[in-house]
């Protein structure tokens, strides 16, 4: 795939949302957070180096990733998170630069990079041509993941403190799009950016 955006924004911004989107519109989504997933799941093909490297009781008893434990660990320990990256990250890349290339080869026009720690990781800045943001206040983050997911308001602040500010997140952003009000707001940014990326991409809109 010869161009790709990357597509990132803090937790509960509306990500999936606006990639939906983007599918409706034949553009091909690589989401690293759905391989992370995979790569972690029953029989995920990362599991059997995690458990080597943090314990055996870091799998859950169907023998999947044991999520809470994790988290728990790499809050508790910045190295422990380290150690799960270098196992973790060079699978995700292998297989989404995979997905990358189907992508392409189905049609592809461009494609979009889902990487919710995009800010964060130079390195997969240096990997697409245009970088969009799904911004909203923190505020609006912290109620949409309350009401999603059930945790409480210190855990919530307690994963938006290890991500980039929504600042800098904006700093490093080609594209804004806006998702503090209503999801009716998003087609007609969507439609906008797809057409400006056909163009971009050498395809016409």
């Amino acid at each position: 795939m010869s161009f790709v955006v990357g597509l990132t924004g803090g937790i509960g911004s509306g990500k999936s949302a606006v990639a939906d989107l983007f599918v409706e519109r034949g553009i091909t989504i690589v989401d690293t957070d759905a391989i992370a997933h995979a790569l972690t799941a029953q029989g995920g093909a990362a599991m059997p180096a995690i458990c080597a490297e943090f314990g055996a009781e870091m799998a859950n008893p169907e023998g999947a990733l044991d999520r809470a434990a994790m988290r728990a660990l790499v809050f508790a320990d910045a190295s422990a998170r380290k150690r799960l990256e270098a196992i973790l990250h060079p699978m995700i890349r292998g297989e989404s630069e995979r997905q990358l290339a189907a992508g392409a080869a189905a049609g592809s026009p461009y494609a979009i990079l889902m990487v919710p720690l995009l800010v964060e990781s130079g390195d997969y800045r240096k990997r697409v041509q245009r970088v969009a943001v799904v911004d909203c206040a923190e505020a609006t983050q912290i109620a949409r993941v309350m009401n999603r997911n059930g945790l409480v308001r210190e855990v919530i602040q307690g994963i938006l403190a290890a991500q980039a500010t929504r600042a800098e997140r904006l700093a490093a952003a080609d594209d804004v799009i806006d998702n503090d009000g209503e999801l009716a707001a998003l087609p007609p940014q969507i439609e906008r950016l797809h057409r400006h990326y056909l163009a971009l991409s050498g395809h016409v809109g």
